[in-house]
């Protein structure tokens, strides 16, 4: 299990991730500079005990209508070998491990690998930041990727009803900057 060290990040993950970003496809955003805020999340345990794996919700409450993003995140105590320059979001000096290469997780194969275990009912999900508590509010509606197909991360949220996708989905929550709290699918499995 992975264990939750109280201390200083720098920078922040939100200081990187602001400066990210704005440079993805996917962003929503305007043009200015994002701000961001977390609003939900959760962990998985790399059966290795290297990498720390976190799917963190943000909001950019700067947008004109606010927007919640899934940013799944690979904490490694190395560069990732192999991994496309557009992965990495950045390095961050840890207070207790030290300096921490930060990658997007769809481009981390512990990530991913964890991810397709969730959707098969192998892993648990755990809390965001207390050590070795699961999260009953992360749900997997459907069956998993055993099949060899892929998984989709949503990395713009959207409110969702679960059980509207026939495969495998995963359905978290997340907070609005006005304290709505919300429900949507995060990961759902690529349909053939």
């Amino acid at each position: 299990m992975a264990t939750i060290h109280r201390t200083t990040l720098t920078p922040t993950k939100l200081e990187l991730l602001t400066a990210w970003l704005p440079k993805q496809s996917w962003y929503e955003g305007h043009a200015g500079t994002p701000e961001l805020a977390r609003a939900g999340g959760f962990r998985l345990d790399d059966p290795e005990g290297e990498v720390g794996i976190e799917f963190m919700v943000v909001v950019d409450a700067g947008a004109p209508e606010p927007v919640a993003y899934l940013v799944p995140l690979a904490y490694r105590g190395a560069a990732l070998d192999g991994a496309p320059a557009e992965a990495l979001i950045g390095t961050s000096e840890h207070g207790v491990l030290g300096t921490r290469w930060i990658y997007d997780g769809v481009h981390d194969p512990v990530v991913t690998a964890q991810l397709r275990a969730l959707l098969r009912g192998e892993a648990v999900p755990q809390h965001q930041s207390t050590s070795d508590t699961p999260d009953p509010t992360v749900t997997v509606h459907g069956t998993g990727p055993g099949d060899g197909r892929d998984v989709r991360v949503h990395r713009v949220l959207r409110t969702a009803e679960a059980g509207r996708e026939a495969s495998g989905h995963l359905v978290a929550g997340w907070t609005w900057p006005d304290g709505t709290a919300v429900r949507g699918v995060l990961a759902a499995v690529t349909p053939r």
